[in-house]
């Protein structure tokens, strides 16, 4: 759902919940995070202006109401200096995650190194690591879902997947041989 600009608007969300339960917050929070809202302020959380994300919202004020607490979404335009204030926080909530992906392939790529090293070309390392592996590209699909402008840090990831991906094949690869296996499956 990438959006390249915000001539359309953006949708403000804002919500106030009562302070005990704090499990309620936390919920709110963590659904704004996954969908991919950027917060403003305390209890206001913006988004691209689009159908699925006034759907998103509409439904978010309903649970707010329904747990003793207030929400309104409203649609708002914003001027120029505006609207690239808030695509700068977008993209720096972004860029955490595309950081953290890239120290997990980064981990990733320095436990096969690590292995390679020791000669530890068994089947259970091979196993663990392939598990590790598919993990990667459902992150970064995520990421990339609510990664309304993207930067350069998008093909950034892509690469480091694939180098995830190669590093992979290439420890599978002898594994395979240290067990006499002369054909072996790709681990994609």
């Amino acid at each position: 759902m990438n959006t390249e600009s915000a001539s359309s608007g953006w949708l403000l969300l804002l919500a106030q919940l009562p302070s005990s339960p704090s499990s309620a917050r936390v919920a709110l929070w963590r659904r704004l995070r996954t969908i991919g809202a950027t917060g403003m302020v305390t209890s206001a959380w913006v988004l691209p202006c689009s159908a699925p994300h006034m759907e998103f919202f509409e439904q978010l004020v309903e649970r707010i109401r329904k747990q003793g607490g207030d929400g309104f979404v409203l649609s708002v335009s914003a001027s120029p200096d505006v609207d690239e204030v808030i695509k700068r926080r977008f993209r720096a909530d972004r860029s955490r995650e595309y950081d953290e992906f890239t120290e997990r392939c980064a981990a990733f790529l320095d436990e096969i190194e690590k292995e390679t090293r020791a000669g530890k070309f068994i089947f259970a390392e091979l196993e663990e690591r392939e598990q590790d592996l598919k993990k990667l590209p459902q992150w970064l699909a995520k990421i990339k879902a609510r990664d309304f402008f993207p930067d350069d840090r998008s093909p950034q990831a892509d690469e480091m997947l694939k180098r995830c991906r190669g590093a992979l094949r290439e420890f599978s690869q002898r594994i395979y041989a240290a067990e006499g296996v002369q054909e072996f499956p790709d681990p994609d």
